[in-house]
Order: C-alpha cells, then structure tokens, then sequence
C-alpha cells in the first residue's frame, strides 16, 4: 500500500479565487482514488488545520503532493504559515530532530536532522508567468529554471527534513493563457510517468 499526502495550498485573496489549485487538487485525488494499492490523505490549507495532526500525515505518508500558486515569486501567505506551524510542531515528533550538527564541530553536517527520510515529495505551481520567462536570454528570470531559482528554497526546506524531490511540474501563464483541459492532460501525463517511478521508490523504500 503505497501513501499519498496531497496539500491544496490555493487561497482566495485579492484577484485570486483558488480554482485553479483546486482543479489541479482534484485532478491528483482521482489519478490516486482509482488505484487499489493506494491509500491518500489531503489537506486545504485554507479550510484550516490543526498543527500536530498535519504533523502525523507527513509521518504517516510515502509521498507528500504540494499544490501551490506563486504569490509575488514566494509561497502564498497561508502556505508559508502552514509550513512554519507544522514543521515546528514536528520538531523531534517526527519532521525534523535537530540541524543534523554536533557541538564538537558545528562546521558541519547542517540540514542533516531530517526525520522523513525514505520519503519522497512532489511540487506543482502555478504562475502567471510564462515558461519563456525562465528558459530565454534576457527575459526576466536571467534562464534561471523555477526549482532553482525562486523555488530554491522550498527544495531546501523539504531536504532539511530528509525528503527527496520527484520532478515538479509548473503551470505557467495561468492568468492570460489557460487551458484546463490541456493542462490537465499534461498533468496526467506527468503523474502516470511520476507515479511508476514511485512505485520502485517505495518498494526500494521497504
């Protein structure tokens, strides 16, 4: 039985409803839901939480699915707070025992006290953004891709907790240029070749 722990962190603030993510939330729930040897649990952040018990889905999971949009290039305001809540709360109950350091050499060994290790985790976002905007010269985000720029950091945060990366997917120019159903295809494509990967990592896993 593999364990899926999905994460819709769309919110409605300001132009934003949170459709989008919700669309892409429910996408992911019916690519697992019809699987036998399968078993998900999902939180909406914004129809709110208690911190300890998101604490137990990241225990409790193989795999962890995080839906985000991109707010001013960070994590909506909401998501940072859920993540900032949780994550504390896990401290030495199963996210994270330490920074991995030992007093006689704090030089090293930083980010090594993770608790999640063996588990994997998978990001998708959402940007108005267009690809061109990271992959050509010259345009805004100096051909800096989105895992290695702006979402740097959040790749770094779930290594802290000793989770590995499966391959993003990003959506991109979702204000202007949406096309549901075609993303959505490509979106299935991308958790039908994600998912057969998942199944050697958890059997490795175990």
């Amino acid at each position: 039985m593999k364990k899926i722990f999905v994460i819709n962190a769309g919110q409605n603030f300001g132009h934003s409803s949170g459709r989008f993510n919700k669309t892409i939330t429910a996408e992911t729930l019916a690519f697992f839901e019809s699987r036998e040897d399968v078993q998900v649990m999902k939180t909406d952040i914004s129809n709110g939480y208690i911190p300890e018990e998101e604490v137990q889905k990241f225990v409790w999971a193989d795999v962890v699915i995080y839906h985000t949009p991109i707010w001013w290039f960070q994590l909506p305001n909401g998501f940072k707070k859920y993540i900032d809540e949780v994550f504390t709360a896990g401290h030495q109950k199963g996210i994270y025992y330490s920074d991995g350091r030992r007093s006689e050499n704090p030089k090293i060994n930083y980010g090594t006290g993770g608790m999640l290790k063996g588990k994997h985790y998978m990001l998708t976002t959402t940007w108005n953004a267009p690809e061109t905007a990271f992959t050509l010269p010259g345009e805004f985000f100096n051909e800096h891709s989105v895992d290695e720029g702006p979402l740097f950091g959040f790749h770094r945060m779930n290594a802290f907790t000793g989770m590995k990366p499966l391959k993003s997917f990003h959506f991109h120019d979702v204000e202007k240029n949406a096309d549901v159903i075609r993303d959505m295809e490509r979106y299935s494509e991308h958790l039908s070749k994600t998912f057969s990967e998942v199944q050697s990592l958890v059997s490795e896993a175990y």
